[in-house]
């Protein structure tokens, strides 16, 4: 067990340090907080002319939940995709340790910054469009912004396998990224979606969390959040299943066919 907490550990630390490209200041500053602010501010302004609406709160508490996807999808990603492009992949499928703690240790840091990168989105509500927060029930919207971006980084691990066999992943991950601005409730109402769209949405990792997170600062009762936020956990626990299934079959096949770096 000890062997196992150190692997986890150790290998999520190295992972983030090693080979996370936000690890310099101005990068970080650039991805956390300049370019989260830049989203909230157009697709509040843009949200509130084009739907009449006076109360930004659905776009700002939108937007900024929509940060854990910054970490959660492109972290993430970076973080498994790493080790393929700076070359350690063959140590990587090489190594005994097991698979299982090695995979998703990946993502431990993601989630905590993610966590971090939210709660910056929905200060800058505060400070600079007036997000109230005076109703919210706090303890409960900590709980929904950690399993949010739990289930997040469940999706970044099955993302960051695609890495392992595509030479531009950074194509697919912004085109889930987007898709899930428009998908998972951020800036469209999911009543107002067509049924094809809602059938989506309800697959996503997000669209609970973004929807929790409305009702807690709204000042909605735990046991109205709480089953919502259960399916929102189990979601990401399929992802992050299905991804370390497809990490597996990825590792086989390339030891079968000799070609480790790629695919």
């Amino acid at each position: 067990m000890i062997k196992h907490f150190r692997l986890f550990f150790q290998g999520a630390l190295l992972s983030y340090k090693a080979l996370f490209r936000w690890l310099r200041p101005s990068a970080y500053i650039a991805s956390k907080i300049i370019a989260p602010l830049n989203q909230i501010l157009f697709f509040t302004f843009l949200g509130m002319y084009a739907s009449g609406q006076k109360d930004a709160s659905f776009f700002i508490i939108g937007n900024a939940v929509q940060m854990a996807a910054v970490s959660g999808i492109y972290g993430v990603t970076m973080s498994i995709g790493g080790d393929r492009w700076e070359g350690t992949l063959p140590y990587l499928f090489g190594t005994p340790a097991n698979r299982f703690v090695m995979f998703f240790g990946r993502g431990f840091f993601h989630i905590l910054d993610g966590f971090l990168g939210v709660w910056i989105g929905l200060f800058l509500g505060v400070i600079l469009l007036g997000l109230d927060l005076s109703a919210a029930n706090f303890p409960m919207l900590l709980l929904i912004i950690l399993i949010t971006t739990f289930s997040t980084s469940g999706l970044g691990l099955l993302l960051g396998c695609l890495s392992l066999i595509t030479r531009n992943v950074m194509f697919v991950n912004n085109t889930v990224y987007f898709l899930l601005l428009i998908f998972a409730g951020a800036n469209i109402p999911l009543e107002s979606m067509p049924p094809w769209m809602h059938s989506i949405s309800r697959s996503l990792p997000l669209t609970r969390g973004i929807s929790t997170a409305r009702a807690a600062i709204a000042g909605s009762p735990a046991s109205s959040i709480l089953p919502v936020l259960l399916e929102e956990l189990l979601i990401g626990l399929g992802y992050m299943l299905f991804g370390f299934m497809l990490f597996r079959w990825f590792e086989q096949a390339a030891k079968r066919r000799g070609t480790l770096e790629a695919m």
